[in-house]
């Protein structure tokens, strides 16, 4: 019963129960967050209990979670001996990254190819195409944006399997992805090369845009592998600094 689900917490003061499901959302954002921030590091185990009792909640919301974690590919499940965060794979990430150079590549090509110009390219110049006064600077805020950039040039290319491949390779990066917005030359950096990217598919130069966007993405996994083996090494260096 769900009734049954809430911890202790939420019997004081006469504080009206968490449903099952507000839980289960709860703990989900909140391992997701850790994995992000890298307070569960790439191979860390841990058990259900552990992470109920620290959450104060029963088992039950706290499997939903992990399961939802699981099908993202964050976490995996080990028979018998509880769960660990998903060990880090670079090469994995570099082939995603190459497949992503590839289709988006082709999205470019197909749009400095096309007689009129896709209505999402007049979206994108009103939030890329801007002076520098009036750039956003919030690192969360540019690293959304700039996912959606990516996303919506393969989607004005017209392709819906091509976006929809393209999207399922956004899911999967986005983990370390988000890292290359963590140093304020990034943004500013993102803002510049997008730019350049969009004059250039906007004049239908495309050996210029593909030339600029194959540039872009190779220096973002360049910077975004570069910092993910900084904050491995100083998350590691500062647990072994804490364990008794």
């Amino acid at each position: 019963m769900i009734e049954s689900e809430a911890g202790p917490a939420s019997k004081r003061g006469g504080r009206r129960k968490e449903s099952g499901d507000n839980l289960a959302e709860r703990i989900y954002t909140q391992l997701k967050a850790e994995i992000f921030d890298f307070r569960l590091l790439p191979g860390d185990r841990f058990s259900e209990n552990e992470v109920a009792e620290r959450m104060t909640a029963s088992r039950t919301p706290v499997r939903e979670a992990l399961y939802r974690l699981q099908r993202e590919g964050y976490v995996d499940v080990l028979y018998r001996s509880g769960w660990q965060v998903k060990p880090f794979d670079f090469r994995f990430f570099e082939e995603i990254y190459d497949l992503r150079i590839i289709l988006e590549m082709a999205a470019v090509k197909k749009l400095c190819e096309r007689e009129n110009p896709s209505p999402l390219l007049e979206d994108l110049k009103r939030i890329w195409l801007v002076p520098p006064a009036e750039r956003l600077s919030d690192p969360h805020t540019v690293s959304m944006l700039d996912e959606r950039f990516h996303e919506m040039l393969v989607e004005a290319a017209g392709n819906q399997e091509m976006a929809k491949m393209h999207h399922g390779i956004t899911e999967r990066i986005r983990i370390i992805r988000r890292l290359d917005f963590t140093k304020k030359p990034r943004v500013e950096a993102t803002y510049i090369e997008h730019a350049k990217i969009l004059r250039a598919t906007l004049q239908q130069r495309t050996d210029q845009a593909q030339m600029l966007l194959k540039s872009h993405i190779e220096e973002s996994k360049a910077e975004v592998r570069k910092i993910t083996l900084h904050m491995l090494h100083s998350a590691r260096h500062g647990l072994g600094e804490n364990q008794e």
